[in-house]
């Protein structure tokens, strides 16, 4: 669902996604679409976290990881200078690499509901805090005001907006200069923001290719989608019993049911033989289906476990049948 959501506001914007066209491009129910989520906003606030979570482990890290580059001011601004533009840089390249995920970041989210405003409010406050905190005790220009923070990061994003808006070929790595001369300018003066601007261009800013599966604006997908092509329809029951199996390699029948809170072993038997076909499992008792009376011993083939990994990788509140709420006692039955 979080990648459907993904490729329905890359296509049709926030204002037009709706809870119909992100069940229907996930493949399945709306009741399976509010068991997850509260509404469109959480939906989209979902797809916005994951987004944000990725690009912000990838920045902080080159932020910290950036060594002195021996800054011929001598007192650390030539340090600062460099752990910025680490940072912008990855932030750039991460943007290039994964246009949907940019522009949901920095141009849909404006569209959003409150809740979503709030949460970028916040976000770009704490990188204008941190960069005038860092930026004051790296020396160069003394009695900068607080706010200077806050309009470098509005300026900075304000053009990053700008070029995304208007799908701009050459991509944003190829502002990292400009970008930096901005920033450093009120910290450092007019010198070291020449020098940022007359460095060698970043390597890699070139203009984005177009990948397979965008839409009509040439976005990428963030991740490949597990369920592509995938001839069924993915429902809440679907997930507890690929779950439950994983939990429980060679479960019965009957354990897989009640741990998916399917106790019905008709259905449960139609829907096992299902996935079955599909080869998102295998039967590994010895006697496939023959009338025996052994029981079935199920397991995840290596496409089924491609799935159940993919859904359970963003936890983002879904339900899961591996809570201790639905682990089957020692005897087969469910316990609470």
């Amino acid at each position: 669902m979080l990648s459907a959501a993904v490729r329905v506001v890359s296509e049709f914007g926030y204002q037009k996604m709706s809870v119909a066209r992100v069940a229907g491009g996930a493949r399945v129910s709306r009741r399976t679409f509010y068991d997850v989520f509260e509404d469109r906003e959480d939906c989209f606030m979902a797809i916005f976290e994951n987004a944000l979570a990725r690009a912000g482990e990838r920045v902080l890290g080159a932020y910290e990881r950036v060594e002195s580059a021996g800054g011929a001011d001598g007192d650390g601004g030539g340090d600062w200078c460099e752990r910025v533009r680490g940072a912008l840089e990855e932030l750039l390249v991460f943007f290039d690499g994964e246009p949907r995920a940019a522009s949901l970041l920095v141009v849909d989210a404006l569209g959003a509901g409150p809740r979503v405003l709030a949460r970028r409010a916040e976000v770009l406050k704490g990188l204008s805090v941190r960069l005038h905190e860092d930026g004051s005790r790296a020396g160069g220009i003394t009695g900068i005001a607080p706010l200077t923070g806050e309009g470098v990061i509005g300026a900075v994003f304000g053009v990053i907006h700008t070029r995304l808006s208007q799908n701009d070929p050459a991509g944003t790595l190829s502002m990292l200069n400009p970008l930096m001369g901005m920033i450093v300018l009120p910290y450092q003066g007019r010198a070291a923001a020449r020098r940022e601007l007359e460095r060698p261009a970043p390597k890699g800013a070139h203009s984005p290719k177009k990948r397979p599966g965008t839409g009509r604006d040439g976005r990428g997908a963030v991740e490949g989608d597990p369920l592509e092509g995938l001839p069924m329809r993915i429902t809440y029951r679907t997930l507890r019993v690929l779950g439950a199996i994983a939990e429980y390699p060679g479960a019965s029948n009957r354990v897989v049911g009640e741990a998916a809170d399917t106790y019905d072993q008709g259905q449960i038997s139609k829907l096992l033989a299902r996935l079955e076909r599909l080869g998102l499992i295998k039967n590994t008792s010895g006697n496939n289906h023959r009338p025996t009376g052994e029981p079935n011993a199920w397991r995840l083939t290596p496409r089924g476990e491609e799935i159940e990994r993919a859904v359970n990788a963003n936890p983002v509140n879904t339900p899961s049948c591996r809570s201790a709420d639905h682990q089957p006692s020692r005897d087969g039955k469910a316990g609470k």
